[in-house]
């Protein structure tokens, strides 16, 4: 793959890497699967898991994520494309990891705000049960972050935005996991905007599903083929990574850039709120570090040492 240069590992390093990688979208749904089955495996893990937590109950579920390359970002064809989803460039994914297979629930975060007695605002909307956690600022997810590591003993953090793409994609190059189609059924989008008809110019269509206000359940919607559900739709979800205008001088492993900072950060996935075009993999937006909201929520990464 034409993966050039890299700001965080040598050339010469990152070339021999990628001649031992996969490169996903070369392989069929079948062989994604194994490869993945075949990472947790080398691990000691199984492909789904949850780590134990200090206070006697399971921490989110996660699911394991193996290395490999992918085409970040889209290109002019696909229908939403927008310039901060340029240039699209090869990234490497060097490192295997867990994912979150499902964002943070209302019940998850609870559990976190009872054993810290974490203050919750009573002016704020907040979410019951299985609901994605919403109203809370990024400084809150990695409050939680810090406190699930602390109660299991592992390295707990939010996704980069390269990561977040990579486990969402699952080897896809189409503008969803699904195909280059979607409907309510896979996504919860707004109802009123949908893909499908937005992108053959209908002006005028009977929505296809009930618009809903609210967030749903998670694992409401289909899984991609690592297990995510929810990647497209639902909540928008929180990155590490800083937000840039576009992917110009992108590292290309993976990582964000730890030399620039900025009070604006990467959300990806879309959201119930919002039309189907967002929610496609490429799909970015900027939301502000402080910035809580009824439909943005965030996924945690476990790191895993291979």
């Amino acid at each position: 793959m034409p993966l050039s240069e890299t700001n965080s590992v040598p050339s010469s390093r990152l070339d021999s890497e990628l001649k031992t990688s996969h490169f996903l979208p070369e392989l069929k749904p079948e062989e994604i699967k194994q490869l993945q089955a075949d990472v947790a495996a080398k691990a000691y893990l199984p492909v789904y898991f949850s780590d134990g937590l200090k206070i006697g109950k399971k921490g989110p579920e996660l699911a394991v994520i193996p290395p490999g390359q992918y085409e970040m970002g889209s290109s002019g064809n696909e229908f939403g494309h927008r310039k901060e989803e340029y240039p699209q460039h090869y990234t490497q994914i060097r490192k295997v990891f867990a994912i979150g297979r499902y964002t943070v629930t209302a019940e998850d975060f609870e559990l976190f705000c009872k054993d810290t007695e974490f203050f919750i605002r009573p002016d704020l909307i907040w979410s019951k049960g299985k609901h994605p956690v919403i109203n809370i600022r990024l400084a809150d997810a990695n409050l939680y972050l810090e406190w699930l590591s602390e109660q299991t003993g592992e390295t707990y953090r939010l996704p980069t935005e390269a990561e977040w793409e990579y486990a969402a994609r699952a080897g896809t190059t189409t503008a969803f996991h699904f195909g280059d189609e979607v409907t309510c059924k896979e996504v919860h989008f707004h109802s009123l905007f949908p893909y499908n008809e937005a992108k053959e110019k209908k002006r005028w269509f009977l929505p296809k599903c009930s618009p809903m206000a609210t967030a749903l359940e998670v694992g409401s919607k289909p899984a991609n083929f690592w297990g995510l559900h929810e990647v497209h739709g639902n909540v928008w979800e929180f990155t590490s990574t800083c937000w840039k205008d576009s992917h110009l001088y992108n590292n290309r492993d993976g990582s964000s850039q730890s030399d620039f900072i900025s009070p604006l950060y990467v959300t990806k996935g879309g959201s119930w709120f919002d039309e189907a075009v967002h929610a496609r993999s490429a799909s970015r937006k900027k939301r502000l570090f402080d910035e809580m909201d009824t439909n943005l929520g965030f996924r945690v990464v476990r790191e895993i040492n291979l």
